[in-house]
């Protein structure tokens, strides 16, 4: 293998996203120490639009633009969070993962200024958040309480809390920790209490499929456990054929001894109704045990469920 002396690293251009891409540089700096690397940020479309996603393409409104300057030549990596790109279509032709960085927590935390947790919230407190997903579930575990559409990067919508648009922020643990923020975290909520999105903490690398070397040298960096979670649950969401307005959540679990485990939900927007499976698989089934999964929940009447929110 020839090792590049330059990669150049494509991304969203937010505070999140281009931490993440300092990881990324930081783990390839240590393995890789003779490579330069370079940032190439981008603004997406998502990140333009604060309104309804379904309106722009969906989840594809975040990787878009960074998949287009990958193709174009313009860069020769490209970092995503997994949860951000649409698993109902294969990657854009030509373009491969290289690479899954081992997972960071993927739990969601309560923000709140005066400190209650999510059992202490009084009726009618504002939660801000955009996600479907959490959306269903609070109105399942919380009815009391009232979600106000909030988009924006973290920082934005930290912000936007301290204005008082919100009572209190929903936001991922992984993201708060990615941008120096874990000190505003009030509560941070089980899996149990709030099922994390599809690929929750988990980082993506992804370059053009002739870059061998690139491809070779990338490659280092991933962490099997996180590869086989991440086919898994990506696996799972192509067969449900989810949209961006689907309340569905999930996650794979590599256990220590080799098995791995997928658990997932699927739930209508007002919480009366949610669909569970859980199975387990053997060290090699990951795309199995994904597809077991999403047929299991298909069985209980997932198709008509997702098909009956409008998108």
């Amino acid at each position: 293998m020839s090792a590049p002396e330059l990669i150049r690293i494509v991304s969203r251009d937010s505070p999140m996203a281009l931490a993440q891409v300092e990881r990324v540089r930081a783990e390839l700096g240590a393995l890789h120490p003779h490579i330069r690397t370079e940032v190439v940020p981008v603004r997406t479309t998502g990140d333009k639009w604060m309104g309804d996603l379904a309106k722009v393409e969906g989840k594809g409104a975040f990787t878009k633009e960074v998949d287009a300057a990958l193709l174009a030549g313009e860069a020769d990596l490209a970092v995503h969070c997994v949860k951000d790109i649409p698993a109902d279509r294969p990657l854009p032709a030509g373009t491969m993962f290289a690479a899954f960085l081992a997972r960071d927590d993927i739990r969601d935390a309560l923000v709140h200024p005066d400190g209650l947790t999510l059992d202490e919230l009084p009726q009618g407190t504002r939660i801000g958040t955009s996600s479907v997903r959490r959306g269903a579930q609070l109105a399942a575990s919380h009815p009391h309480l009232e979600c106000v559409p909030f988009r924006g990067n973290a920082n934005r919508r930290l912000e936007k809390l301290a204005a008082g648009e919100a009572d209190a922020l929903l936001l991922a643990v992984s993201g708060l920790e990615r941008i120096g923020r874990a000190d505003v975290i009030t509560e941070i909520l089980s899996p149990e209490t709030m099922m994390p999105p599809i690929g929750a903490g988990i980082l993506a690398l992804q370059c053009r499929e002739g870059d061998t070397d690139v491809i070779e040298t990338i490659s280092d960096l991933g962490d099997p456990n996180t590869h086989r979670e991440a086919t898994a649950e990506r696996m799972f969401l192509h067969v449900l054929q989810g949209h961006c307005n689907s309340p569905i959540a999930g996650f794979a679990k590599a256990h220590r001894s080799g098995e791995l485990s997928l658990r997932a939900c699927v739930f209508t927007p007002d919480g009366k109704t949610v669909l569970n499976a859980h199975e387990w698989a053997g060290r090699l089934d990951a795309p199995t045990l994904g597809t077991s999964v999403a047929v299991a929940l298909l069985r209980q009447g997932a198709r008509e469920l997702i098909d009956g929110i409008p998108h």
